[in-house]
Protein backbone atom coordinates (compact mmCIF):
# COMPACT_ATOMS: atom_id res chain seq x y z
CA UNK A 1 0.00 0.00 0.00
CA UNK A 2 1.22 3.49 -0.83
CA UNK A 3 2.92 5.14 2.10
CA UNK A 4 0.82 7.70 3.94
CA UNK A 5 2.86 10.86 4.38
CA UNK A 6 2.56 12.94 7.51
CA UNK A 7 1.05 15.85 5.59
CA UNK A 8 -1.92 13.69 4.49
CA UNK A 9 -4.34 14.22 7.32
CA UNK A 10 -7.48 15.92 8.56
CA UNK A 11 -6.57 18.79 10.83
CA UNK A 12 -8.99 19.40 13.70
CA UNK A 13 -9.11 22.84 15.29
CA UNK A 14 -11.58 22.83 18.21
CA UNK A 15 -13.46 25.82 19.53
CA UNK A 16 -16.97 27.22 19.62
CA UNK A 17 -16.71 27.11 15.85
CA UNK A 18 -14.54 24.08 15.07
CA UNK A 19 -12.71 23.49 11.81
CA UNK A 20 -11.89 20.28 9.99
CA UNK A 21 -9.30 20.90 7.27
CA UNK A 22 -8.47 18.30 4.63
CA UNK A 23 -4.72 18.39 4.14
CA UNK A 24 -3.05 16.41 1.37
CA UNK A 25 -1.28 19.08 -0.69
CA UNK A 26 0.33 16.79 -3.27
CA UNK A 27 -3.06 15.54 -4.47
CA UNK A 28 -5.30 18.61 -3.96
CA UNK A 29 -6.59 17.07 -0.73
CA UNK A 30 -7.62 13.74 -2.22
CA UNK A 31 -8.86 11.51 0.58
CA UNK A 32 -6.63 8.59 1.53
CA UNK A 33 -7.95 5.49 3.25
CA UNK A 34 -6.44 6.72 6.50
CA UNK A 35 -8.14 10.10 6.15
CA UNK A 36 -11.53 8.47 5.55
CA UNK A 37 -10.94 6.21 8.55
CA UNK A 38 -9.98 9.15 10.79
CA UNK A 39 -13.11 11.20 10.12
CA UNK A 40 -15.64 9.29 12.30
CA UNK A 41 -13.35 9.55 15.34
CA UNK A 42 -13.02 13.29 14.85
CA UNK A 43 -16.78 13.57 14.49
CA UNK A 44 -17.22 11.64 17.74
CA UNK A 45 -14.90 14.10 19.50
CA UNK A 46 -16.98 17.01 18.22
CA UNK A 47 -20.27 15.36 19.20
CA UNK A 48 -18.95 14.79 22.73
CA UNK A 49 -17.93 18.44 23.20
CA UNK A 50 -20.93 20.66 24.07
CA UNK A 51 -18.79 23.78 23.64
CA UNK A 52 -18.67 23.19 19.87
CA UNK A 53 -21.68 24.86 18.25
CA UNK A 54 -20.78 24.81 14.53
CA UNK A 55 -18.29 22.94 12.33
CA UNK A 56 -16.61 24.21 9.15
CA UNK A 57 -15.20 21.66 6.71
CA UNK A 58 -12.62 22.99 4.28
CA UNK A 59 -9.46 22.07 2.41
CA UNK A 60 -5.92 23.40 2.61
CA UNK A 61 -3.97 25.15 -0.11
CA UNK A 62 -6.76 26.53 -2.29
CA UNK A 63 -8.50 23.20 -2.95
CA UNK A 64 -11.45 21.57 -1.25
CA UNK A 65 -11.07 17.91 -2.21
CA UNK A 66 -10.11 16.17 -5.47
CA UNK A 67 -11.95 13.00 -4.43
CA UNK A 68 -10.68 9.67 -3.21
CA UNK A 69 -6.94 9.12 -3.69
CA UNK A 70 -6.82 7.03 -6.86
CA UNK A 71 -3.19 6.13 -6.12
CA UNK A 72 -4.55 3.72 -3.51
CA UNK A 73 -7.11 2.05 -5.76
CA UNK A 74 -4.88 -0.85 -6.83
CA UNK A 75 -4.62 -1.84 -3.17
CA UNK A 76 -8.03 -1.01 -1.75
CA UNK A 77 -9.88 -2.52 -4.72
CA UNK A 78 -7.56 -5.50 -5.20
CA UNK A 79 -10.27 -8.00 -4.21
CA UNK A 80 -14.01 -7.91 -3.61
CA UNK A 81 -13.30 -8.23 0.13
CA UNK A 82 -10.87 -5.30 0.21
CA UNK A 83 -13.27 -3.25 -1.92
CA UNK A 84 -16.12 -3.91 0.50
CA UNK A 85 -13.92 -3.02 3.47
CA UNK A 86 -12.76 0.24 1.85
CA UNK A 87 -16.25 1.26 0.75
CA UNK A 88 -17.50 0.58 4.28
CA UNK A 89 -14.86 2.95 5.67
CA UNK A 90 -15.83 5.67 3.19
CA UNK A 91 -19.54 5.20 3.90
CA UNK A 92 -18.94 5.44 7.66
CA UNK A 93 -17.06 8.71 7.20
CA UNK A 94 -19.76 10.30 5.05
CA UNK A 95 -22.54 9.14 7.35
CA UNK A 96 -20.75 10.37 10.48
CA UNK A 97 -20.43 13.82 8.94
CA UNK A 98 -24.03 13.85 7.68
CA UNK A 99 -25.54 12.86 11.03
CA UNK A 100 -23.36 14.94 13.38
CA UNK A 101 -25.84 16.82 15.62
CA UNK A 102 -24.18 20.15 14.85
CA UNK A 103 -24.53 22.35 11.76
CA UNK A 104 -21.67 21.63 9.35
CA UNK A 105 -20.73 24.20 6.71
CA UNK A 106 -18.64 23.29 3.67
CA UNK A 107 -16.19 26.05 2.71
CA UNK A 108 -15.29 25.23 -0.89
CA UNK A 109 -12.62 26.71 -3.11
CA UNK A 110 -10.86 25.14 -6.06
CA UNK A 111 -11.71 21.57 -7.08
CA UNK A 112 -14.54 19.67 -5.42
CA UNK A 113 -14.59 16.39 -7.32
CA UNK A 114 -15.92 12.85 -6.87
CA UNK A 115 -15.74 11.95 -3.21
CA UNK A 116 -15.18 15.63 -2.47
CA UNK A 117 -18.71 16.34 -3.66
CA UNK A 118 -19.97 13.55 -1.40
CA UNK A 119 -18.23 15.19 1.56
CA UNK A 120 -19.68 18.58 0.64
CA UNK A 121 -23.19 17.14 0.28
CA UNK A 122 -22.88 15.47 3.69
CA UNK A 123 -22.52 18.98 5.11
CA UNK A 124 -25.65 20.99 5.84
CA UNK A 125 -24.81 24.02 3.68
CA UNK A 126 -22.22 24.63 0.99
CA UNK A 127 -20.47 27.99 0.53
CA UNK A 128 -18.31 28.32 -2.58
CA UNK A 129 -15.64 30.68 -3.84
CA UNK A 130 -16.42 32.02 -7.34
CA UNK A 131 -13.52 29.94 -8.69
CA UNK A 132 -14.72 26.61 -7.27
CA UNK A 133 -15.23 23.76 -9.74
CA UNK A 134 -17.40 20.67 -9.24
CA UNK A 135 -17.61 17.26 -10.92
CA UNK A 136 -18.86 13.77 -10.08
CA UNK A 137 -16.64 11.47 -12.12
CA UNK A 138 -17.31 7.73 -11.54
CA UNK A 139 -18.42 7.29 -15.17
CA UNK A 140 -14.87 8.14 -16.24
CA UNK A 141 -13.55 5.29 -14.09
CA UNK A 142 -16.13 2.60 -14.76
CA UNK A 143 -17.58 2.67 -11.25
CA UNK A 144 -20.61 4.32 -9.64
CA UNK A 145 -21.49 6.72 -6.87
CA UNK A 146 -22.83 4.83 -3.89
CA UNK A 147 -26.63 4.71 -3.49
CA UNK A 148 -26.38 6.83 -0.33
CA UNK A 149 -24.23 9.49 -2.01
CA UNK A 150 -26.49 9.45 -5.07
CA UNK A 151 -29.47 10.11 -2.79
CA UNK A 152 -27.67 13.23 -1.51
CA UNK A 153 -27.11 14.42 -5.09
CA UNK A 154 -30.79 13.90 -5.94
CA UNK A 155 -31.83 15.78 -2.80
CA UNK A 156 -29.63 18.72 -3.84
CA UNK A 157 -30.22 19.01 -7.59
CA UNK A 158 -33.22 16.79 -8.42
CA UNK A 159 -33.35 13.62 -10.48
CA UNK A 160 -32.56 15.18 -13.86
CA UNK A 161 -29.70 17.25 -12.46
CA UNK A 162 -28.29 14.19 -10.73
CA UNK A 163 -28.44 12.16 -13.93
CA UNK A 164 -26.71 14.98 -15.83
CA UNK A 165 -23.82 15.15 -13.35
CA UNK A 166 -23.48 11.37 -12.91
CA UNK A 167 -23.88 10.41 -16.58
CA UNK A 168 -21.53 13.04 -17.99
CA UNK A 169 -18.95 13.54 -15.26
CA UNK A 170 -18.72 17.09 -16.57
CA UNK A 171 -17.26 20.00 -14.64
CA UNK A 172 -19.53 22.81 -13.54
CA UNK A 173 -18.41 26.16 -12.24
CA UNK A 174 -19.68 27.79 -9.06
CA UNK A 175 -22.34 29.81 -10.86
CA UNK A 176 -23.90 26.76 -12.50
CA UNK A 177 -23.51 24.73 -9.30
CA UNK A 178 -25.45 27.42 -7.43
CA UNK A 179 -28.17 27.53 -10.08
CA UNK A 180 -28.55 23.74 -9.87
CA UNK A 181 -28.72 23.71 -6.08
CA UNK A 182 -25.40 21.96 -5.56
CA UNK A 183 -24.11 25.09 -3.80
CA UNK A 184 -26.12 27.27 -1.40
CA UNK A 185 -24.03 30.47 -1.41
CA UNK A 186 -21.34 31.97 -3.62
CA UNK A 187 -19.09 34.44 -1.85
CA UNK A 188 -17.59 37.60 -3.26
CA UNK A 189 -14.11 37.13 -4.69
CA UNK A 190 -11.74 36.76 -1.77
CA UNK A 191 -14.60 36.78 0.73
CA UNK A 192 -15.29 33.06 1.24
CA UNK A 193 -13.76 32.63 4.68
CA UNK A 194 -15.45 35.77 6.03
CA UNK A 195 -18.84 34.74 4.62
CA UNK A 196 -18.64 31.28 6.18
CA UNK A 197 -17.37 32.65 9.49
CA UNK A 198 -20.15 35.24 9.69
CA UNK A 199 -22.83 32.62 9.04
CA UNK A 200 -21.25 30.23 11.53
CA UNK A 201 -21.22 32.93 14.20
CA UNK A 202 -24.90 33.60 13.60
CA UNK A 203 -25.75 29.91 14.02
CA UNK A 204 -23.56 29.61 17.12
CA UNK A 205 -25.74 32.21 18.86
CA UNK A 206 -28.92 30.19 18.36
CA UNK A 207 -30.36 27.19 20.19
CA UNK A 208 -28.17 24.11 19.63
CA UNK A 209 -31.02 21.82 20.68
CA UNK A 210 -33.35 23.39 18.12
CA UNK A 211 -30.77 23.16 15.34
CA UNK A 212 -29.92 19.54 16.18
CA UNK A 213 -33.59 18.56 16.05
CA UNK A 214 -34.15 20.42 12.80
CA UNK A 215 -31.16 18.64 11.25
CA UNK A 216 -32.33 15.22 12.43
CA UNK A 217 -35.84 15.85 11.08
CA UNK A 218 -34.68 17.05 7.67
CA UNK A 219 -32.24 14.13 7.37
CA UNK A 220 -35.02 11.67 8.21
CA UNK A 221 -37.17 13.10 5.41
CA UNK A 222 -34.39 12.86 2.79
CA UNK A 223 -34.60 10.30 -0.07
CA UNK A 224 -33.79 6.73 0.98
CA UNK A 225 -31.08 4.53 -0.58
CA UNK A 226 -31.77 1.31 1.32
CA UNK A 227 -32.57 -0.95 -1.66
CA UNK A 228 -30.15 -3.92 -1.39
CA UNK A 229 -30.22 -4.38 -5.18
CA UNK A 230 -28.70 -0.92 -5.60
CA UNK A 231 -25.93 -1.70 -3.11
CA UNK A 232 -25.14 -5.00 -4.83
CA UNK A 233 -24.91 -3.34 -8.25
CA UNK A 234 -22.66 -0.64 -6.86
CA UNK A 235 -20.32 -3.20 -5.26
CA UNK A 236 -20.13 -5.36 -8.40
CA UNK A 237 -18.65 -2.58 -10.52
CA UNK A 238 -15.41 -2.55 -8.51
CA UNK A 239 -14.47 -6.00 -9.80
CA UNK A 240 -15.67 -5.36 -13.35
CA UNK A 241 -13.71 -4.76 -16.59
CA UNK A 242 -14.81 -1.13 -16.94
CA UNK A 243 -13.19 -0.20 -13.64
CA UNK A 244 -9.97 -2.01 -14.56
CA UNK A 245 -9.81 -0.01 -17.80
CA UNK A 246 -10.87 3.27 -16.21
CA UNK A 247 -8.24 3.02 -13.48
CA UNK A 248 -5.51 2.08 -15.96
CA UNK A 249 -6.45 4.95 -18.26
CA UNK A 250 -6.36 7.45 -15.40
CA UNK A 251 -2.92 6.30 -14.28
CA UNK A 252 -1.67 6.30 -17.90
CA UNK A 253 -3.15 9.78 -18.47
CA UNK A 254 -5.16 8.67 -21.52
CA UNK A 255 -8.82 8.41 -22.46
CA UNK A 256 -10.44 5.16 -21.33
CA UNK A 257 -11.63 2.65 -23.95
CA UNK A 258 -14.86 1.24 -22.55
Amino acid sequence: MRELHAQERIQFDPGRIARLTLHAPATRNAMTRSMWAALPGLIDRIAADPAIRVVILTGAGGAFCAGADIGEFADVYATSQSAEAYNTIVRAAIEALRTLPRPVLAQIEGPCVGGGVALALACDLRFADPGAVFAITPARLGIAYSPADTALVVAAVGAAGAKDLLFSGRRVDATEAHAMGLVDRISAQGGLEAAVSDYAEALAALSPASIAQAKATVNALAPSSADPTLRAGFAALFSGPDFAEGRAAFLDRRAPRF
